[in-house]
């Protein structure tokens, strides 16, 4: 058995975006969110990433612009170190170790060189425990620093950002235990805590300071807002009441002059209060979902929100919607994962009512699908419809969904929907609807995938114990219609597949699974083992086309031989996944034991499996896909040759996607990292790519271009100045003044003696070229006398005895026009 040695297992993509509160840059150019083990730089006007930020072990917590310089910023995390970046760059100045996981970090500009975190309480190691502290960040030439001057601000504090604000010098929070009580404390040598507010039995959800003025508003569960003034006094204070939103306001946020009140919720609507001026308020409605973070640029030209669909959303001046940047849809999927034939995009469901298409390559997701085709009303308790089944076919021209409703009261709603490929609009649209296609819930849905089938067909099983053919007929305009229905026994079907060449169809009813013909539907076989019910169903692939696996419920691994009709081998293994590469004969178990899941890479038809890898991650795998690769992994390792045609993508208990890379794959991408760190220099913009290509060109045309190159003068292209302009991050360049005479003087190209002589040989060719065209015409036209022919032939070697200087000198003079002279002579 081959162990996982040169194989890795790791983090492909599809983190949270909307996790912490992302932050937004002074020119409004970027935006940075944590995702995951990174911090992610999208461009605001773009909403392509610019960078990944990756250093940190752990999950990322927080993101903090830099107060003293707005190029720089600081990232905490989960393993217990702080990280300041140049994200213009991507690149790291400085980690400070701190040695205590981290759940937020704030800043005060009061407070220069320090910062204030959130960490579990040093004396108690339960972790619903956490407190403020106050870190002095030193200063040291060191990439790597011990930041251990510490000191405890508040104790008893909660772990979520949004229920600390630091401003003015006022930090304000609700306790993570009592969560009625408003406390603020003055950022000095005396704290002065604040007891119960008035209204404090509704629970407080978020916090916010006024930039300007002594107020803080607070949100609350009940949906009411309060602005508290005059916090100073004990016994003074008063508060105003705010209320639009109808359930638990999520987030709140001051814009920079401190004329206007953000806040948001449930209702997918940004509300704009006016301050002091609490009547008026705008609102930006539909925003798709729950809003839970809300982010203010320094300027106030965009706003920033945060969606529990893993969205950010930009917005100008809250007007209007310039950019949308969204990420892998987090939630209980209930379709399996897919790959679109033609984008060969990860399929899955995502936010209610639809199917995501999202890039595996790209981290990046390409646009959503509206199956459901109805407005989701955001209410708690409201069944509405959801996506519940999808399946491609092999062309990737049709795709087929199931979306159903249980009403609490009333008989499951089924709707199966058939969309096909347009070309023109380049998207999938509605071809055919069969209300209640089954009388019960439908269990799996396949289509035949066999490339030389004259008909497309589509299979859906159901709990009313039938399976139903769906055939597309094409007379005038393409439609669906049932071809056939099956049963066996009373039985009920649990799970379907289709043969390589579309000639079998087996479908498992409970212990047994039967094989059809498609063609004639008659009833080729029947295979049953031990008992236990069959959960998954796979043809083999290529050379193992004759076989068929399936895994029980009491634990069993079957493989049966087609042709003989008989069980193969079985062996005993609590498989949670088994699937099929449609790319090769390879197939993937994932094995669930002692809490963790194990991986099975084999052929059907040998007894050893090809790869295996322990505890790939924690709890059970039930959803993965194999997804083509864009060009093949050449690879001769045994232990890698599954992964040359495809790549394994799987789906955690905890919703990250994962995958396998070779070794010699993650050393030449950490390799291709480093040297655009260390060589280049240089981010990864459009102006590099630009720049990359024009010197790829170069080389490849250096051989053409070196005659040339011997001819004339090449232009500075290596020259100090350029390479300082082109290399160098601009805030940490010189002045131009102080660049400008050294880069204009390696413009300038230096006339060289070699040059010059060259220079005047052409001149003199041409002026030689000139005299003996001129003598030629003048014996053409005339016939001189011998006498005249020999004075010439003197003349000439007289001509040949001068120096070159002289000879130059003599062919100038001649050239001079002497017309003014005879015009004098005349007067």
């Amino acid at each position: 058995m081959v162990e996982h040695g040169d194989i890795r297992v790791v983090h492909r993509g599809g983190s949270k975006i909307n996790f912490r509160e992302p932050v937004i840059t002074n020119d409004s150019s970027f935006l940075l969110c944590a995702s995951g083990e990174c911090v992610k730089v999208f461009s605001t006007s773009t909403e392509e990433c610019i960078h990944d930020l990756r250093g940190h072990t752990d999950l990322v917590t927080g993101v903090l612009l830099k107060p003293s310089n707005h190029l720089q910023v600081y990232s905490c995390s989960a393993d217990g170190t702080v990280r300041l970046w140049d994200f213009t760059d991507g690149i790291l100045i400085k980690t400070y170790v701190i040695g205590y996981p981290i759940y937020s970090i704030y800043a005060s500009p009061d407070h220069e060189g320090i910062i204030f975190i959130v960490t579990p309480m040093l004396s108690d190691k339960r972790s619903e425990l956490f407190q403020l502290v106050a870190v002095h960040l030193p200063q040291s030439g060191d990439q790597l620093v011990e930041a251990r001057e510490l000191s405890a601000v508040l104790s008893d504090v909660s772990s979520n950002p949004a229920a600390i604000t630091i401003g003015r010098g006022v930090c304000s929070h609700h306790c993570c235990h009592q969560h009625t009580i408003l406390n603020c404390y003055i950022l000095k040598s005396e704290i002065l805590p604040q007891g119960n507010k008035k209204g404090g039995r509704n629970t407080f959800t978020c916090v916010a300071c006024h930039p300007k003025d002594d107020c803080i508003a607070t949100g609350h569960e009940d949906g009411k807002i309060r602005l508290w003034r005059n916090f100073n006094h004990k016994k003074e204070y008063t508060y105003t009441t705010l209320h639009w939103h109808h359930s638990a306001v999520s987030s709140l946020r001051f814009t920079p002059e401190g004329t206007n009140l953000l806040s948001g919720g449930v209702e997918s609507v940004l509300v704009q209060w006016r301050y002091n001026q609490e009547s008026q308020r705008d609102f930006l409605p539909r925003l798709g979902a729950a809003i839970t973070h809300i982010t203010i640029s320094p300027d106030g030209a965009l706003f920033c929100t945060s969606h529990s669909d893993n969205k950010i959303t930009i917005i100008q001046s809250c007007v209007k919607v310039s950019a949308v940047i969204q990420g892998l849809v987090k939630g209980d999927v209930r379709t399996d994962l897919m790959v679109d034939p033609r984008s060969k995009a990860m399929v899955l469901n995502g936010k209610p009512g639809h199917l995501q298409f999202y890039s595996l390559q790209r981290d990046k997701l390409l646009y959503n699908l509206d199956i459901v085709q109805q407005e989701y009303i955001h209410e708690s308790g409201l069944q509405q419809f959801e996506v519940v089944k999808a399946a491609f076919d092999a062309s990737g021209n049709w795709l087929a969904t199931v979306e159903e409703r249980k009403q609490k009261a009333a008989e499951l709603e089924l709707n199966l929907k058939l969309w096909e490929f347009d070309e023109q609009t380049q998207s999938f649209v509605l071809n055919t609807t069969i209300s209640a296609p089954h009388e019960a819930q439908i269990t799996a849905m396949c289509f035949c995938h066999a490339a030389d089938s004259q008909t497309t067909m589509l299979v859906s099983t159901s709990k009313d114990g039938h399976f139903k053919a769906w055939q597309l007929a094409t007379p005038a305009r393409p439609s669906w219609s049932c071809d056939f229905v099956g049963a066996y026994h009373g039985l009920v079907p649990k799970c379907c597949c289709f043969s390589a060449d579309g000639s079998l169809l087996a479908v498992s009813f409970q212990e047994v699974v039967t094989v059809w013909s498609p063609s004639s539907w008659e009833l080729l076989t029947t295979l049953s083992q031990p008992p236990g019910a069959i959960r998954d169903l796979c043809f083999g692939r290529l050379s193992c086309s004759k076989y068929l696996l399936g895994t029980t419920a009491s634990n069993l691994l079957c493989c049966w031989n087609l042709l003989t009709c008989s069980l193969e081998w079985s062996t005993s293994m609590d498989t949670s996944l088994l699937l099929a590469d449609p790319f090769s004969e390879n197939m993937a178990a994932f094995c669930c034991q002692a809490g963790c899941t194990d991986l099975f890479v084999f052929k059907p038809s040998e007894p050893r499996p090809l790869f295996s890898h322990k505890a790939v991650c924690s709890g059970k795998v039930t959803r993965a896909v194999f997804a083509p690769r864009e060009d093949m992994l050449e690879s001769c390792e045994e232990s890698s040759q599954w992964l040359n045609c495809s790549q394994l993508y799987f789906l955690t208990q905890y919703m990250d996607l994962m995958t396998f890379i070779t070794k010699a794959e993650e050393d030449r991408l950490m390799a291709s990292s480093k040297q655009l760190v260390i060589d280049d220099s240089v981010a990864m913009t459009p102006f590099y790519l630009l720049l990359g290509k024009h010197r790829q060109q170069q080389q490849e045309n250096q051989d053409t271009l070196s005659t040339l190159s011997a001819e004339r003068t090449p232009l500075p292209q290596g020259s100090v100045a350029i390479k300082e302009l082109l290399q160098t991050p601009a805030h940490v360049l010189p002045s131009t003044s102080f660049l400008c005479s050294m880069f204009v003087q390696s413009l300038l190209i230096s006339v060289t003696d070699s040059r010059e002589e060259s220079k005047h040989a052409e001149e003199e060719m041409e002026s030689e070229k000139e005299e003996e065209d001129s003598e030629g015409e003048m014996e053409s036209s005339t016939s001189r006398p011998r006498e005249a022919s020999l004075a010439g032939h003197a003349t000439e070697t007289a001509a040949l005895a001068l120096t070159k200087a002289q000879a130059r000198e003599l062919r100038r003079v001649k050239k001079l026009d002497h017309s003014w002279l005879s015009g004098l002579l005349d007067s």
